[in-house]
């Protein structure tokens, strides 16, 4: 099931509303504020962020300023793994029989 969770650990974030930017996850104590944990972040577009009005962000999994972070839900799968890009490359597999 999808929820907000930690990008770095996957511990899930069950405060209302939105981190602040001095928060921390409460295990591995990553900054929770981060474009990695945004609905706007995405890897294929300028800046990495699909979000217009946004400021570039150079570090992507520090804290920041942004006005337009929502946090994402999502399935955790492991750190560093696309859920989109996996789901892909495990269709692609069964399409040519790997």
């Amino acid at each position: 099931m999808p929820n907000r969770h930690c990008h770095e650990c996957g511990t899930s974030y069950l405060l209302d509303g939105i981190p602040g930017r001095s928060e921390a996850c409460e295990k591995c104590r990553a900054d929770l504020k981060v474009c990695l944990n945004c609905t706007h972040y995405e890897r294929s577009v300028a800046h990495q962020c699909r979000e217009r009005r946004a400021d570039p962000v150079a570090e992507k999994n520090t804290a920041n300023y942004c006005e337009h972070f929502e946090f994402v839900r999502r399935e955790w799968l492991g750190r560093g793994v696309n859920a989109r890009e996996a789901n892909a490359r495990d269709h692609l597999k069964r399409l040519l029989g790997d």
